[in-house]
This record gives C-alpha cells, sequence and structure tokens, in this order.
C-alpha cells in the first residue's frame, strides 16, 4: 500500500489539490447565488446581469438593434435583436462554472505562485471576454438560424468555450507550471 501511494503521489496530490480548490470556490460561488434567493422567486444574480449588459455592449457595438430586459417569470435576462426574442441569459450562461473549473485546473498543477495568480487572472477574464462574445455570437446565429438552435446552443458554442480552457490549460502545463519542461519554458 505505502509503495503505491509513492508512485502515485504526484497524481493524488493532484487530485485532492484539484477538489479542494474546485470545492472551495464552488460552495463560495453558491453562497454568492443564495443571497439572490427569494421566497417569492429567484433574482437575477449581479454577474449574469453584467454579462447580458456586456452581451448587449457588443452588439451595439457591431451596429446590431439589440437590447435587454429582465424577465419577468424567470431568473433570467431577455436578449432582443431586431425586435426579436432571440435568447434568454441565465446564470449558467455567465461563465463563472466554467472559470472555477479552469482555476481549480491550474492551482492543482500549480506554478510559481505569482506566475499561477497571474494566469489566473489572465485565463479568467480571457473566458469572460470571450464568452461575452460567444453569447453574442450565439445570439446573432439564433437570428438568423433559429432552427439550428440545438446545434449551436448545445453543440457548437459549447465546444468553442471548452476548447479555449482546454488551450488555456495545455498553455499552463507545458509553459508555466512546475511539471513544464525546461525546453518548454524558454
Amino acid at each position: 500500500m505505502k509503495t503505491y501511494f509513492i508512485q502515485y503521489r504526484p497524481f493524488l496530490i493532484f487530485l485532492i489539490k484539484f477538489f479542494l480548490a474546485y470545492i472551495g470556490l464552488t460552495i463560495l460561488y453558491q453562497l454568492y447565488l443564495n443571497q439572490f434567493e427569494s421566497l417569492i422567486h429567484f433574482q437575477v444574480d449581479n454577474f449574469t446581469k453584467l454579462v447580458a449588459k456586456q452581451v448587449n455592449e457588443t452588439l451595439l457595438f457591431f451596429n446590431y438593434d439589440s437590447n435587454i430586459e429582465l424577465h419577468d417569470k424567470e431568473a433570467s435576462v431577455k436578449l432582443f435583436l431586431d425586435n426579436v426574442y432571440v435568447a434568454r441569459v441565465v446564470e449558467g450562461c455567465n461563465a463563472l462554472s466554467v472559470i472555477i473549473l479552469f482555476i481549480a485546473f491550474v492551482v492543482a498543477f500549480s506554478g510559481r505562485w505569482l506566475y499561477t495568480l497571474l494566469f489566473i487572472l489572465f485565463g479568467s477574464v480571457t473566458i469572460h471576454v470571450l464568452n461575452v462574445l460567444r453569447i453574442a455570437l450565439l445570439s446573432i446565429a439564433l437570428l438568423r438560424y433559429p432552427e439550428q438552435e440545438h446545434v449551436l446552443h448545445g453543440v457548437v458554442f459549447p465546444l468553442f468555450i471548452y476548447g479555449v480552457v482546454f488551450g488555456l490549460w495545455v498553455i499552463w502545463v507545458n509553459t508555466f507550471s512546475l511539471h513544464a519542461t525546461k525546453d518548454s519554458k524558454k
């Protein structure tokens, strides 16, 4: 038994660090979300509202007739393009769960603390910005191809955001983590 622990020590340490970071951040996120819970109905959390506002501003920047409004029957923000209700932005759209997963992996494969902190900050901002662009592009696609909603929302755009996260992880492990080889750090 002791030999297995020694043999698999790096993997076990990775798992422990990953799950501690993931569970800790998830609990903090849930505590944040709980403050928007009401006895009558759920309110939209502030970060989801911010994402919806940034999506709207992005669409306006690219000359789309866009506007948003709080949904009156559920915890979401309605997004309109050309006066057509094309999408709703819900808590799951804000990418915070994806950012938590990203951070947990980086912490589990930690490098020097300053590099770890800077990469978490850089990666989180990158994921957020690309998520806002993803939702804006998805909204445009839904306006033009509403019959493709399942493929666009369920396949294409999740592949995009998780592909970005995977790419960031590869960069982290090969360049900045303590496991990176000296050749890849040059």
